[in-house]
């Protein structure tokens, strides 16, 4: 099976944007999710996971990275509502809380 790479988008509760790149959606969410990613993320308390696109290509995966980080914000909002209009947390649901049974 082919490795996927992914270019996701998070944001927090005042919609601060955070543009990535991956090739583990759900363990870098769950990174940024429990603050353990430091920096920005941290910081601005980035927690939402609000689009995201895989490819098989890293090459691509990161080239569009460095495109949407290079677009105004009026067109990342654009491409975050055409597929997600509510701004619904996406990874909503992933992670169990509490201890495993």
């Amino acid at each position: 099976m082919a490795r996927q790479y992914y270019v996701y988008i998070m944001t927090n509760r005042s919609r601060t944007l955070y543009v990535g790149v991956t090739n583990d959606l759900e363990r870098r969410v769950y990174e940024h999710n429990s603050g353990t990613s430091v920096g920005f993320t941290k910081r601005y308390r980035i927690d939402r996971l609000v689009y995201f696109e895989a490819t098989s290509n890293v090459e691509g995966a990161i080239s569009k990275e460095k495109e949407v980080k290079s677009w105004r914000r009026s067109k990342t909002i654009g491409l975050i509502e055409a597929t997600n209009p509510g701004w619904k947390d996406l990874s909503e649901g992933w992670y169990v809380s509490g201890p495993q049974q």
